[in-house]
């Protein structure tokens, strides 16, 4: 177990409030969680960086202080981190991962978990990897453990950069005393503030740039409706405010640093989904997702968002006892909900104009 944190008071005692440092404070994991840490009476001051510049009052948020800056840029990271306790890095590139945004995941990470590691003032590390990090590998075990080796999937840039980004951080904290590194693999995250879901599915993309009138035809005739296929491999949700929660705990210190895996009760399917969205859904078998992957795998302009067929091969169903158990963390939103949730959240801007 990790030494106690150094001149910051553990969660719950009295003495002087925590500086926070985020970084990717707006993106769809950073936003709920700055709400959660407004409320959190341990914060003092959160100090949010990224590249755009935005403005915490319009959020409703007192606490938040921009900064602007790029992770690539290490002047800029170790300024921001030497004015913090604790340091929280969320920034990170998702449904376009690929070789071209490797520079912001992998040496931008790097950078985050080297100043962290190196400052003075830092006692906590909070980094959120993913589910994706263990792999879509047909032998890993099911379901997913904290044990099981992060190994990636080399067709799938995000699956291969979060593995990746786990050894970093084992290489960048090994040597600091008294950081204590808390890491957690959620699995897919949704909710009102967090639509990736469903607008990574391509039919919603090209939707969007089709004139109201055809739109409005899947509405007329039912035949035309979109066909989601299903390959029948379950999957999770989380909630973005319950990772938030967890994100919270690890701030505060709660529990043991570590590794902890983060999902909604229950598991859906690909036809849940559908018809969540008023669409249809068709038994696809494992053969033909095993031929549409590798026929992706070798298109050299094929979208970094068409690699994430690959996530569609073997199931990705995770045990969270851990962070029940440890962390106390308690999702308030299963993972029906949650789809409901971004389903309903989404159902406007699918809707024809």
């Amino acid at each position: 177990m990790s030494p106690q944190p150094r001149g910051v008071r553990p969660a719950g005692t009295g003495g002087p409030k925590l500086t926070v440092a985020v970084t990717g404070p707006t993106g769809e994991i950073g936003k709920p969680f700055i709400h959660a840490l407004e409320r959190t009476r341990e914060v003092g001051r959160i100090l949010g960086m990224a590249r755009s510049p935005f403005d915490p009052a319009s959020h409703g948020w007192a606490k938040t202080e921009y900064r602007q800056g790029d992770v690539l840029d290490q002047s800029a990271v170790d300024d921001l981190v030497a004015e913090a306790d604790v340091v929280v890095h969320l920034a990170f590139a998702v449904l376009n991962a690929s070789d071209r945004t490797r520079d912001v995941n992998v040496q931008g990470s790097r950078n985050v978990f080297r100043a962290a590691a190196a400052a003075d003032k830092v006692t906590r590390l909070v980094y959120t990897s993913s589910v994706a990090a263990y792999g879509f590998h047909d032998d890993n075990p099911q379901p997913l453990t904290e044990d099981v080796p992060t190994r990636g999937t080399d067709a799938h840039p995000y699956s291969e950069q979060k593995a990746e980004l786990e050894r970093v951080l084992a290489e960048e904290t090994s040597a600091a005393v008294g950081t204590d590194v808390y890491v957690f693999r959620p699995c897919i995250v949704a909710g009102p503030e967090a639509r990736m879901l469903i607008e990574a599915i391509p039919y919603v993309q090209l939707g969007e740039k089709l004139p109201g009138v055809v739109r409005r035809l899947f509405d007329v005739v039912p035949v035309l409706k979109p066909v989601v296929p299903d390959p029948g491999v379950p999957f999770q949700l989380v909630h973005h405010d319950d990772v938030a929660s967890a994100l919270v705990a690890a701030v505060l210190g709660r529990g043991e640093p570590g590794v902890y895996n983060l999902a909604g009760e229950g598991e859906i399917g690909m036809s849940d989904l559908a018809s969540e969205l008023g669409w249809y859904s068709v038994p696809v078998p494992d053969l033909a997702v095993d031929a549409t992957a590798e026929i992706v795998a070798r298109i050299p302009f094929a979208p970094a968002e068409a690699t994430w067929v690959n996530a569609g091969r073997v199931p990705v169903v995770m045990d969270t006892a851990k962070a029940r158990g440890t962390l106390r963390w308690r999702p308030e939103h299963s993972t029906r909900e949650t789809l409901e949730q971004v389903v309903a959240a989404s159902r406007e801007e699918l809707e024809p104009a």
